[in-house]
């Protein structure tokens, strides 16, 4: 088997100095093909007082105004291509759960793009040639299951496309076609790992000896487990559709400290969530990303929400984007006191007779708001220990984060999910 170092591509062998000419190459051309062929940015140039031609250096791309997830909706579903419909070779979209959907086009050079990017983030997983490669990610308008398929293909590696549900056929693909590695979201592989013990059988004897998971954020402690009880390593990819899809940044296995951003092809920044200032490598805050290759929707100074900070690289050139702790949008402020989902995950994971599967449901009572933690029980728990698991769960969220909340223990499986994963807010506050 070939090392690691052997199969790097070009971009993970430049030198930092290389890397950053490269970009800024790259940048200038990206502003000039979204001012050209993208109206929104021309219009959002020009009312900057911009040209592309302004940014000498990649510190000047901090001037240029942002894209919001809302730029993208009034823009539906057409508006932010840059090259005639005829070059369009695929459509993706997310899910609009929370309005119109954001519609993103390819060419064919940029799904070639994806699929170098998505084998590359396999490669670093630990993924080799003539691997086979489970996938459980959802097929269809959702980004991940194509994504990473056409990645693994091009990594060189055997496609399972198992997509999402159906989770007894899942643990029996497992055992009959034997995959070295999985792609899929983290709580649906805690969803099959439960399935394994639930049929009797041992998930630590399977073939699988790595887990690529993403599509939501999720714990140091969500990994422990999924390591320790499947005799894995777990390994973190990242990706948005409206960047490209999986394959933006991938957590390399021999480290484990975080994701590599593949930053030859989308420069990344931190701003400050409320400011919008730049924020230096090293501080939490929002992430943003500007395309640098993408032909048919360039994007430029994409807020994300998604919250991290950016550190120096490590077993790659490339900066490093610590695990997504939680996103601008999804805190909860709670009588004053903000919340983000993943701290309730570290409550939950660590609770037994609790799955790591739960749910936040905002209600309002009279003028106060009230949150209640609905977490799924694990299949064998019984009725005093379900008990025992929402007073643990109530008193650790009031001791560690300062809020009273309920907390209902649920059936297993009965959490609503979407594409393998679940809906972590449920707000029904009257708006």
């Amino acid at each position: 088997m070939a090392d690691a170092t052997e199969l790097l591509d070009s971009g993970e062998l430049l030198d930092p100095e290389a890397l950053r000419v490269l970009q800024l190459e790259r940048l200038r051309k990206s502003l000039r093909h979204a001012y050209d062929n993208v109206p929104f940015y021309r219009e959002s140039f020009d009312k900057a007082g911009l040209r592309p031609e302004d940014c000498h250096s990649l510190a000047d791309l901090a001037r240029f105004p942002f894209t919001t997830k809302a730029d993208l909706r009034e823009n539906y579903p057409y508006g932010m291509f840059a090259v005639p419909q005829d070059r369009i070779r695929r459509i993706h979209a997310s899910s609009g759960t929370t309005g119109r959907p954001t519609v993103v086009g390819y060419t064919e050079a940029d799904l070639s793009l994806w699929s170098d990017m998505v084998a590359r983030s396999i490669r670093a997983a630990g993924g080799r040639p003539g691997d086979k490669v489970h996938v459980a990610y959802g097929y269809g308008l959702f980004t991940g299951g194509l994504g990473a398929h056409y990645g693994a293909e091009r990594m060189g590696c055997t496609v399972i496309p198992a997509s999402g549900g159906m989770t007894a056929r899942q643990v029996q693909l497992i055992q009959d076609l034997k995959p070295e590695i999985i792609m899929v979201t983290p709580s649906y592989m805690l969803t099959i790992l439960d399935e394994f013990e639930r049929q009797g059988v041992d998930p630590r004897g399977t073939s699988l000896r790595v887990g690529v998971f993403g599509a939501e954020p999720w714990t140091e402690q969500m990994r422990q487990e999924i390591e320790e009880r499947f005799a894995i390593d777990a390994v973190d990819i990242y990706g948005l559709s409206e960047v490209i899809g999986p394959g933006v940044a991938q957590e390399c296995v021999e480290t484990k400290d975080g994701l590599h951003v593949w930053e030859d092809h989308f420069y990344p920044e931190i701003v400050d969530p409320i400011s919008g200032e730049v924020l230096p490598d090293g501080e939490e805050g929002e992430l943003v990303f500007t395309s640098l290759t993408k032909e048919a929707m360039p994007i430029v100074r994409y807020r994300t929400r998604d919250l991290t900070r950016l550190l120096p690289g490590t077993a790659r050139v490339f900066r490093r984007m610590e695990k997504v702790t939680g996103r601008s949008d999804d805190m909860v402020i709670l009588r004053g006191v903000n919340l983000f989902p993943t701290q309730v995950e570290e409550i939950v994971l660590r609770t037994p007779g609790v799955a790591p599967h739960f749910q936040l449901r905002l209600t309002r009572e009279g003028r106060l708001d009230a949150l209640t933690v609905r977490a799924e029980a694990r299949p064998d728990a019984s009725p005093e220990t379900r008990e025992e698991a929402a007073r643990a769960i109530a008193a650790a969220v009031k001791d560690g984060i300062g809020v009273s909340v309920a907390v209902e223990i649920v059936e297993p499986e009965s959490l609503e999910r979407s594409v393998g994963k679940i809906r972590r807010i449920q707000d029904l506050r009257p708006r």
